[in-house]
């Protein structure tokens, strides 16, 4: 963990949210996302975390085996982050990439239908349910797409990426609007 204070650039703070009656694009909040890495990759991480930071206060998106991620809206203080690294060290190790990645979410009837124009993925509900997350390329990106509600995804991508995937987003969704 770094001692000095990260300042964080909004990456699409640029960016109007796209509203239809079918399909709704926003940028979410910069809040924080924590990467959690487990040595054992049969650990059921997303219960670990739950179970010892407490099952309500924060978001745990999955990963690939023994990786999920924490995210809020919130930025995380120094110490509060402390605080979870040491709950979570004999299971697990934490990595801040609240500097580094940037989350968007995509929602309405027409939101699967969208993301399938660049993933591969099946994202209808029965293959893909609510609490589901993987990891796929939307276009050329990387982009870790988790299913938040019925017809609602939280896209999570490196920041570098994140306008980019914005402007994807945009045309997937252009015959919606």
């Amino acid at each position: 963990m770094s001692g000095f204070a990260i300042e964080h650039g909004i990456a699409l703070g640029q960016k109007s949210p796209l509203i239809s009656t079918s399909v709704t694009l926003r940028a979410l909040p910069e809040g924080h996302v924590l990467h959690v890495l487990s040595a054992n990759a049969e650990d059921d991480l997303s219960e670990t975390i739950r179970g010892a930071l407490g099952r309500e206060a924060f978001a745990v998106r999955g990963g690939s085996p023994g990786q999920c991620f924490v995210v809020g809206d919130e930025p995380m203080s120094t110490a509060a982050l402390a605080d979870i690294v040491q709950k979570l060290k004999p299971h697990a190790d934490v990595v801040d990439q609240s500097h580094g990645r940037v989350r968007i979410a995509i929602a309405g009837a027409k939101a699967p239908s969208v993301l399938a124009k660049g993933t591969a993925v099946e994202l209808e509900s029965d293959a893909f349910p609510v609490g589901r997350a993987t990891t796929t390329l939307i276009g050329h990106i990387a982009t870790h797409v988790t299913r938040v509600s019925e017809d609602g995804f939280e896209l999570m991508v490196l920041r570098g990426f994140a306008e980019s995937l914005w402007d994807e987003l945009t045309e997937l969704s252009a015959e919606f609007r």
